[in-house]
C-alpha cells in the first residue's frame, strides 16, 4: 500500500513539474504568439481577413482566394499557461531588411544576391540595387504561420515580378509646359531613354512598388514597410553611351539657357525703353492739358475779353524774348 501511495505522489509531482511549471511561457516585446489545440489555432469567432482593413487592398476576384480566419493573438508579457495538448507558435514582428536581389531558394542567383537584373522598355538590360523592409503582419498570422509554407519567398517573388513589369513598361511623367514659371530647364537627363527616366524617377518607382505591394499582408501575412531602390546600374558600354548622350544634352541645355537669358534681358530692356518714352510723352502732354484747363477757366470767369487779354499778354511776353520779329504789313 505504501508503494502505491508513493507511486501516486511521484506521478503527481512529475505531472506538476512537467506540465504546470514547464507549461508556462512568456512573449517578448517584439514577438506575438498563437496557440493551437490539437493543431487547430484559436480563432476569433467566424471573423476572417475580409472583415479587417486588409480586405481593402485585395481586388474583388482575390477576396475569396485569400480569405483567412482571424486568430487570437497573444501579446507581449506573461507568464502564460498552456495545456499539454496545446502548442505555442511565436513570431517576431520586428522590422527586417533584405536585399531585393536575394534569392532564398538559390543563393547563387542574381550575382550571388548582389544585383537584380531587369529589361527596360527599349530592350536594355540593367541591374537594380536596393533593399526591402518588411515585418510580419499581426492582423494575418494565419497566412504567415499556417497557410503559406515560406511566406518571405512568396513575397520576394511577388515583389520582383511587379518590379520587372514596371521597369519594362516605365514611362516618365510628362513635364510641365515650358511657358510656366515652374518649368526649369532640364539639364539632368534626356527624356525618352528608359534608364535615364528610371534614374530620374526613382522616388516615383519606389512609391509605385509600395502601392502595388500593399496587398502582401492580406496575401502572405507580411507587410512591406518600404522598398528602397537605390541604384540603376546598366552594363559598362551602355553606361558610357548614356554619359556621352547626357554630356551633349547638358551642352545643348546650357546654350539654350544662355539664349533664353539673353532674350529675357533684351525683353526687359525693351519694356524699360517703352516705359521711359511713355513717361516723356506724358510729361509733354501734362503742360498742354494744364494750359487748356486754365484757358477754359479764364473764358468761364471773364468771358472772351479776359481770354483775349491773356493771349495778348502772352504774345507780348514772347515778343520781348525774341531777337527778330516779322510783322505783316497791311496795305
Amino acid at each position: 500500500m505504501a508503494a502505491l501511495i508513493g507511486f501516486l505522489f511521484g506521478a503527481l509531482a512529475w505531472f506538476i513539474v512537467r506540465y504546470a511549471l514547464f507549461g508556462l511561457f512568456t512573449v517578448d516585446q517584439n514577438e506575438r504568439a498563437v496557440k493551437t489545440t490539437f493543431g487547430r489555432a484559436h480563432r476569433i469567432g467566424n471573423q476572417t481577413t475580409l472583415d479587417s482593413p486588409l480586405a481593402e487592398t485585395l481586388r474583388p476576384e482575390e477576396r475569396e482566394r485569400y480569405k483567412y480566419p482571424q486568430l487570437r493573438v497573444i501579446g507581449p508579457g506573461g507568464p502564460y499557461f498552456k495545456w499539454p495538448w496545446e502548442k505555442v507558435h511565436k513570431v517576431s514582428v520586428a522590422t527586417e531588411t533584405i536585399n531585393m536581389a536575394m534569392d532564398l531558394d538559390n543563393p547563387s542567383a542574381n550575382q550571388r544576391g548582389t544585383m537584380l537584373e531587369a529589361v527596360t522598355k527599349d530592350q536594355l538590360n540593367t541591374g537594380l540595387n536596393g533593399q526591402i523592409r518588411y515585418r510580419v503582419s499581426e492582423r494575418n498570422l494565419y497566412a504567415y504561420l499556417f497557410a503559406v509554407k515560406r511566406p518571405i519567398v512568396h513575397v520576394m517573388a511577388y515583389f520582383i515580378s511587379i518590379l520587372r513589369e514596371r521597369i519594362a513598361n516605365f514611362e516618365a511623367p510628362e513635364p510641365p509646359p515650358q511657358g510656366s514659371a515652374s518649368a526649369p530647364a532640364d539639364a539632368a537627363a534626356v527624356r525618352g531613354i528608359s534608364i535615364n527616366d528610371l534614374r530620374k524617377n526613382l522616388r516615383d518607382l519606389n512609391e509605385h512598388m509600395d502601392r502595388e505591394c500593399a496587398s502582401a499582408a492580406a496575401r502572405y501575412g507580411i507587410e512591406l514597410d518600404a522598398s528602397l531602390i537605390t541604384e540603376i546600374a546598366p552594363p559598362a558600354d551602355v553606361e558610357s553611351a548614356l554619359a556621352a548622350i547626357n554630356t551633349a544634352h547638358n551642352h545643348v541645355s546650357s546654350e539654350i539657357s544662355l539664349a533664353q537669358a539673353s532674350a529675357d534681358q533684351k525683353i526687359v530692356q525693351s519694356k524699360r525703353a517703352v516705359e521711359i518714352e511713355t513717361l516723356k510723352a506724358q510729361g509733354e502732354v501734362e503742360p498742354l492739358l494744364a494750359l487748356a484747363e486754365r484757358l477754359a477757366a479764364l473764358k468761364a470767369s471773364g468771358g472772351t475779353a479776359a481770354l483775349e487779354a491773356y493771349v495778348r499778354n502772352l504774345r507780348l511776353s514772347l515778343i520781348s524774348k525774341a531777337q527778330q520779329v516779322y510783322m505783316e504789313v497791311q496795305q
